[in-house]
């Protein structure tokens, strides 16, 4: 009778012992289940970006920079280029866009604005009334390493009163990540050993209709 009796409080005993580990097991995986559910929810919280507009309250997605590289990239190249060459016959027009310009390039841009200035191209411009302007064709990259290098190919033209000069522009580069951003150079890319390959005219005069 008395060993019938502690017989049955062992079992029990085992009975409740593997309750209590099955029990403890479930509150691990429920835990583990919750925990990793809340930090799921606080990334996918974390790339809603909402915006302020006009009173109403719009979502926007963040992603990563990488992703956009290439785009940020282009615009970068693209900007400079259009402050670099868009001149209209106006000293302090030029001398705004030109200071634009030089805050996305390193002193290779400036070498070759001062060797333009040097040999009287500006002025040319200003005194014949000339304005010229730029389309960026394409953009090539290359982003197997950094820096990363690049080509430009544009179409100028400087546009007169009787006539119209068109010109191919080919420049290269390289492009270098700034560990800032700021309000002068917003992409954060800074362009170096810039320098011009190709800068000849397509049609000397074609007269406007």
């Amino acid at each position: 009778m008395v060993f019938t009796q502690l017989k049955n409080i062992d079992r029990a005993f085992q009975h409740i012992k593997r309750f209590s580990i099955v029990f403890l097991v479930c509150c691990v995986l429920l835990t583990s289940a919750a925990v990793y559910c809340s930090f799921s929810l606080v990334r996918e919280n974390g790339s809603r970006i909402f915006i302020l507009h006009n009173g109403k309250l719009l979502e926007a997605i963040s992603a990563d920079r990488k992703q956009n590289l290439p785009v940020e990239m282009r615009d970068h190249i693209g900007t400079f280029h259009r402050l670099f060459f868009t001149l209209d016959p106006d000293e302090k027009a030029i001398s705004a866009g030109i200071a634009k310009a030089l805050y996305l390039a390193d002193g290779s841009a400036k070498k070759a604005y001062d060797n333009l200035k040097e040999s009287g191209y500006y002025n040319n411009l200003i005194s014949a009334n000339i304005s010229q302007h730029i389309e960026i064709d394409s953009i090539a990259l290359s982003l197997d390493h950094a820096p990363y290098g690049f080509t430009c190919y544009a179409t100028q033209r400087l546009i007169r009163s009787s006539s119209t000069v068109v010109r191919k522009l080919v420049t290269r580069g390289e492009l270098r990540v700034l560990e800032s951003q700021t309000d002068n150079n917003p992409h954060g890319f800074l362009i170096q050993k810039w320098e011009t390959l190709v800068n000849a005219d397509v049609n000397p005069k074609m007269p406007e209709p």
